[in-house]
């Protein structure tokens, strides 16, 4: 068994080293590679930047016809089940509780209804 892994840890070392020299044999041709590089660079500015720009576009476009709303409360029963308290706060709070979208067990917070 351990013969299997010598020999396969063999083979896959002079895979790698073969691997290695034929890249840096391709790295040391030169000439490709700085028109490579001038390409994506031409189509990080060309294609990329104009891309992420309109995704922005859509996104805050569509953030503009949100709305803000609450959403009603409904009390279901397996939902905000608390069965010992949280170690900060009043305890009935989560970490990163957002009192306009999180409901506590009673409801949301400031709605007498």
């Amino acid at each position: 068994m351990a013969a299997v892994g010598r020999v396969s840890q063999m083979l896959v070392r002079s895979y790698l080293t073969q691997t290695r020299r034929q890249l840096s044999a391709a790295a040391a041709a030169g000439g490709h590679s700085e028109q490579a590089a001038k390409t994506w660079k031409i189509l990080s500015f060309v294609v990329a930047l104009p891309g992420v720009a309109v995704c922005m576009l859509n996104m805050y476009l569509k953030e503009q016809q949100h709305s803000h709303e609450q959403p009603e409360f409904v009390p279901y029963s397996h939902l905000r089940i608390r069965s010992k308290r949280f170690p900060w706060g009043d305890g009935n709070k989560s970490l990163f509780h957002n009192a306009h979208m999180n409901a506590l067990p009673a409801g949301y917070e400031g709605h007498d209804e």
